[in-house]
């Protein structure tokens, strides 16, 4: 179950990355993303969310948080394609090869990763999928808090 966890995470959201060289990134706005994660079962998540111009860099530089840390020797972005290669690793050590490939306009963005790791001397292989697209230039206002 923790290495199902474990892809899922990788599929999930991004972190703090060095400053991204733009070169035809997506436009902020409001996006819906699906992230579908194949390893020993398959999970598929669909949310709408809002990316903010500071937040173009961190949700397509490829995946990492605050519950692992990915170094990426090969991230390239470039004429509209992705290409990475890299190893996370969680806190306590654990650890995944990745190689992701996909490709991004403005308003829509997939990227297909691959995920290797083990479970003891077990080989495990995995997929992550995120497919977004842009279905507003603009982000709906929040509700108002609740009083009380």
């Amino acid at each position: 179950m923790f290495r199902t966890t474990l892809f899922a995470v990788f599929a999930l959201g991004a972190c703090a990355v060095p400053a991204f060289a733009q070169d035809g990134a997506i436009l902020p706005g409001y996006w819906e993303v699906t992230n579908k994660v194949t390893a020993l079962v398959s999970q598929t998540k669909t949310e709408t969310r809002c990316i903010t111009p500071p937040e173009v860099a961190k949700f397509m530089l490829g995946p990492s948080n605050r519950h692992y840390k990915c170094d990426y020797p090969t991230r390239i972005f470039k004429n509209g394609k992705i290409t990475l290669k890299g190893k996370c690793a969680t806190k306590n050590g654990h650890t995944a090869m990745l190689e992701a490939t996909g490709a991004y306009s403005p308003t829509t963005f997939k990227m297909v990763a691959e995920i290797d790791t083990s479970y003891g001397a077990l080989p495990i292989s995995g997929k992550a999928t995120t497919e977004a697209r842009r279905i507003s230039d603009t982000c709906p206002t929040p509700p108002p808090p609740k009083a009380g």
